[in-house]
């Protein structure tokens, strides 16, 4: 069975995160980075041009932060799903971006990283879909 792809833009400020994010997203065939923004101002243009299945959107940006960029593309995009990302442990920040219409919210450690992307399939393919994600980390 040909399972189907994944197109994901990662969002971050921070090219040591997109760049830990690649690597680790690689290691699955069904995933495919079609773009990396640094910002919500660039995640809001990119998001309208690639028309990704998924965006990976880190908080805490400038100019525009992920709260504002997850609003104006759930607005103009509604069928890519985001999935919010931030080191900050408050739920506040979780409950925030599910309200500006986030699909997900991630937060980040850096021990646990790598189970981080078995949790993108299934914002892809949500609960009763024939597609299952399986860990290949282990």
């Amino acid at each position: 069975m040909n399972l189907p792809q994944i197109r994901i833009v990662l969002v971050d400020d921070h090219e040591l995160i997109r760049g830990s994010w690649k690597l680790l997203l690689k290691q699955n065939s069904r995933f495919t980075i079609i773009g990396e923004c640094r910002n919500g101002a660039e995640a809001i243009e990119e998001a309208q041009k690639l028309m990704p299945d998924i965006m990976l959107m880190d908080i805490n940006m400038t100019p525009i932060n992920g709260l504002e960029a997850t609003e104006r593309i759930a607005r103009i995009a509604p069928s890519i799903k985001i999935i919010g990302l931030s080191i900050n442990s408050q739920p506040v920040y979780a409950e925030k971006m599910l309200q500006a219409g986030a699909q997900g919210y991630a937060r980040l450690r850096r021990r646990r990283l790598r189970k981080q992307r078995v949790q993108i399939a299934p914002v892809h393919h949500p609960v009763g879909s024939p597609v299952a994600c399986r860990d290949r980390s282990s």
